[in-house]
Order: C-alpha cells, then sequence, then structure tokens
C-alpha cells in the first residue's frame, strides 16, 4: 500500500460531530462557530478570535484590517509558502522577501534587518515545519509582527503557545495541517478591534453601510470538526513526536543528520538534509511507495525572478521532507525508513 507525504487524521468522533451539526438544519457559521473561535482563542492564550474560510483569507484579512496596502511593504520570508504572496497582493501591498536561518529554515532576523526601507510596515513570521521562530531577534526589528502558526499549532514560544504573540496570529486548518477542518482558518488577537474589524470584513452580508467585503466566512460543519480535532491535538503532537525520533535513530545509521530538535517544537515536517540528487531520491521513493517531497514547492524569490537567498536555494535544493502524520502506523514508518535505505543505496 503506497504511504502518501500527507494525509489528515479523521474518525468517528469527527463524523459524530459533523453529523450533528446536518441534523440540526444549521450548517452555515453560527453557534459552532463562536464555540469554536473561543475555544481556539483560550488555547492560544488570546482574548478574541475570528474563523474564515482559510489561512490565507486570515492573513488577507489581518493585512486589510491593520490598513496596509498599495505603497506599504510586508516582510516575509522566502522559504514558504505562496499564501503569504498572495495574502499580500490582494491588499495592493509590496512583498520584502528575507533569507532563511540555516538549519532551523525559519526567517533571519539579521537578513531583514539589512533590508528594511521606510514603507516597511509589518513581518509575517511563520513558524517553519513546527519549530519556532526567533522572537528575540524579530522583536528587536521594532516592526508589527504577524505570527503564521499555520504549521505549528501546539508548538511552545516564550514559555507561551504559538498564536500567543504579536499584534495577531494567524492559522490553517487544510486537510493536512496540525489540525484540520477540511478548508479553513483563524485569526487570534488581544485587540477587540482588529478583531471585530475583521468579522466585519469577512461577511458582506445585511450590512447598512457598503463597502468592499467578501464571503470568508467558516461553517458550523468545519467548527465542529475543528473542535474534535483541537481536543485530539496534544495526542497527535505526541505520535509525531514518536514517529520523529524512531526517523532520529535511523537516520544516524544512515549517515543523516536529524532536524534540529527542541522541546518546544512540533513536527509538523521531518526534513532532511540530501547533499546531492534530491530529484531522482524522490523518484526513487515514489517508486517505492513512499510520496516524499520538497516541503516548499517553490520559495517567494524564485516566483518573483529575484537573485540571491543562497540559504533558502540551499535548503530548496536539498530539503527531503519525510511522511509524519499521527494515522502513520509502526508498518509505515518502517517502510518509509526501508525505502530510503535502499533508496540512497541505489
Amino acid at each position: 500500500m503506497a504511504i502518501p507525504h500527507s494525509r489528515p487524521t479523521l474518525g468517528q468522533y469527527q463524523a459524530g460531530a459533523v453529523a450533528a451539526v446536518i441534523a440540526s438544519g444549521q450548517v452555515a457559521q453560527g453557534a459552532m462557530v463562536e464555540r469554536f473561535e473561543k475555544a481556539f482563542a483560550a488555547f492560544c492564550g488570546r482574548r478574541y478570535a475570528a474563523a474564515v474560510s482559510s489561512g490565507t483569507a486570515a492573513l488577507h484579512l489581518t493585512l486589510k484590517a491593520l490598513g496596509i496596502g498599495p505603497g506599504d511593504e510586508v516582510v516575509a520570508p522566502s522559504f514558504v509558502c505562496s499564501a503569504l504572496l498572495n495574502a499580500i497582493g490582494l491588499v495592493g501591498a509590496s512583498p520584502l522577501i528575507a533569507d532563511i536561518q540555516p538549519w532551523t529554515y525559519n526567517i533571519d532576523p539579521s537578513d531583514v534587518a539589512r533590508r528594511l526601507t521606510s514603507r516597511t510596515r509589518a513581518i509575517i513570521a511563520p513558524h517553519m515545519f513546527g519549530l519556532p521562530v526567533d522572537m528575540d531577534g524579530i522583536d528587536a526589528l521594532g516592526l508589527p509582527l504577524i505570527e503564521d502558526g499555520a504549521q505549528a499549532l501546539g508548538a511552545g514560544c516564550r514559555g507561551r503557545k504559538v498564536g500567543g504573540l504579536g499584534i495577531a496570529s494567524v492559522f490553517s486548518f487544510y486537510a493536512t495541517k496540525v489540525i484540520t477542518t477540511g478548508e479553513g482558518g483563524m485569526v487570534v488577537s488581544d485587540s477587540a478591534k482588529l478583531i471585530k474589524t475583521i468579522k466585519d470584513l469577512r461577511d458582506y452580508d445585511s450590512r447598512r453601510v457598503f463597502k468592499v467585503r467578501g464571503n470568508f466566512k467558516m461553517t458550523d460543519m468545519q467548527a465542529a470538526l475543528g473542535l474534535v480535532q483541537l481536543q485530539r491535538l496534544p495526542a497527535f503532537i505526541a505520535r509525531r513526536r514518536q514517529i520523529a525520533q524512531a526517523y532520529g535513530r535511523q537516520l544516524a545509521v544512515l549517515g543523516l543528520t536529524p532536524p534540529h530538535d527542541t522541546e518546544a517544537r512540533i513536527y509538523y515536517r521531518y526534513v532532511v538534509n540530501i547533499p546531492r540528487g534530491l530529484s531522482a531520491l524522490i523518484r526513487k521513493m515514489a517508486a517505492a511507495g513512499v510520496s516524499c517531497a520538497r516541503p516548499v514547492f517553490c520559495p517567494l524569490h524564485r516566483l518573483l525572478k529575484r537573485q540571491g537567498y543562497e540559504v533558502t536555494e540551499k535548503a530548496w535544493r536539498s530539503g527531503l521532507s519525510l511522511p509524519i502524520y499521527p494515522s502513520l502506523g509502526e508498518d509505515g514508518v518502517a517502510a518509509v525508513v526501508n525505502a530510503l535505505s535502499a533508496s540512497l543505496r541505489a
């Protein structure tokens, strides 16, 4: 049986929760979304939350609510998915792309510092692959922080959970994220004004005063799924760490270096450095029934046709993401290790 690179972890409790919402007849945004918002804000140690239709929508609406637009710059790392680039573009701002730190794969504050201009308005800092960002370095830059916790829900940072830092924090609940609602996202903040503005922007209906809004709502079906997933999060994180530890023991035998580890991280992705032949190795693994991938499909500087970004380039050319998700059993872990060993020898 083929092993996918990613897959959601779902079961009877999630199915039952969604079925109950369907039976109630209230399937669009309603009381269940409010419950999910309150539970999620409390989990992150925040006062307020706004559920939306995707992680990209969460970031887009946050930027818009902060008044960021044409003529402004927003900092983002290059080694990240294009959702950040799209959100920045949707408000008419310009992306200020920064390089990353080696081994952590997170945004490099020192590289950001040398690129800042008088037009830079905010920094988006994703905690890549479940490893928290160097927040001391980010704080020293003196700009508003939007924390991107899409890959690090449940991780720790400065004695708090990811999601508790910055002017706002955004999350994605896409099918393969740490928890899922199928599609969906969340903004959490301690600013009542910011969250009120985002809730206004997410829904255009029944308004006496017109301004450009959208339909970025979450459904009660999604929220019911999210509530059960949030309850299961500690078990999800524990299983991810078990798999990471099993991989780590085997990587030493294969002469590969495990990812940078701290107690604060969760293993959303398990990325190892392959010095050469990455594309060929991915094909060999696929032939052996194991789907692996570059952890970022295409860095932002490549999409924008910008030169430089040496650390990001190296990470993109050598980073291999192995399957790691809670429903991956011991037989699956062994199959991944065996396929990797055989593919490296071939």
